[in-house]
């Protein structure tokens, strides 16, 4: 058994400390084995320049914010997985970091980036992997990593329960697509997106709230409203995510059919 969920809220552009004193504020008295938070969760998201990314962007081996969340991790005796603004260099990414009470245990950069974020961060470059976390294996992605369905299949043969899945979603499609993501590989997922909207001077961007766990039958567990914060706490059953049988002579894994799908990936059709 384990018990997943997220915080949904609704960060404050550029209010980075404000905002982490939200998320420990919310998280005092909780008491789970891994948590979910969104994306860039203490930045903010719509930026105005590299400049102003770069600024606000933290190196998460020498991290205030990182440290403040691993002071919450031993106090509660949990694990987070937040979205994060990670500077590497000269280099910004839109990572995803899973947290405990040791500290940061894993990085994963987000491989898939949505519309202008490709003018401000660098694209993923570690492999998915899956981590193991109280007998669980969890495995990150991050917001429109969930429209290709490869993210979620690598890290299901890998052997992934659970898809931690920092959002600041702004299209409708990601909440009801994730059903069939956590059905073709018979897994859970925990999306965690924010509310709110970021009002900046070249724009408003309105984000679509609705965090969600699905099960491995593509059961919606909870979603939140759209509008306001909410943390959620669900107890599941590891042995569910790992029961690959559709019917009694089925399975999803072994009956695929690899030798046959060598094509995938060949763009001579464009």
């Amino acid at each position: 058994m384990l018990k997943i969920g997220y915080f949904q809220f609704a960060p404050v552009f550029g209010q980075v400390q404000k905002n982490i004193e939200h998320v420990t504020a919310a998280l005092a008295d909780v008491s789970a084995d891994i948590l979910v938070l969104p994306e860039l969760a203490f930045t903010g998201y719509h930026f105005c320049s590299q400049t102003e990314l770069h600024q606000l962007a933290e190196d998460p081996t020498d991290s205030p914010s990182v440290k403040a969340l691993t002071e919450i991790c031993r106090a509660r005796d949990f694990y987070l997985v937040t979205g994060f603004a990670e500077r590497a260099g000269d280099k910004v990414f839109n990572s995803s970091l899973l947290i405990g009470p040791q500290g940061l245990q894993s990085t994963y950069r987000k491989l898939h980036l949505f519309n202008n974020e490709k003018n401000f961060f660098e694209p993923g470059n570690i492999p998915l992997q899956v981590i193991e976390v109280r007998g669980a294996r969890i495995g990150m992605m991050v917001c429109f990593d969930w429209v290709f369905p490869e993210v979620a299949r690598s890290l299901a043969l890998q052997g992934v329960d659970v898809l931690c899945h920092p959002s600041n979603l702004v299209l409708t499609y990601c909440q009801q697509t994730m059903l069939s993501r956590c059905l073709e590989n018979g897994i859970f997922a925990v999306t965690c997106n924010r509310w709110g909207c970021d009002e900046r001077p070249h724009g408003r961007l309105e984000f679509t709230g609705q965090s969600q766990v699905v099960g491995p039958k593509a059961e919606l567990l909870h979603r939140a409203p759209s509008d306001k914060d909410e943390l959620f706490l669900v107890t599941i059953e590891l042995a569910l995510a790992r029961a690959k049988q559709m019917t009694n002579k089925n399975d999803l894994f072994i009956d695929r059919r690899p030798e046959f799908y060598s094509l995938c990936g060949n763009l001579d059709y464009i």
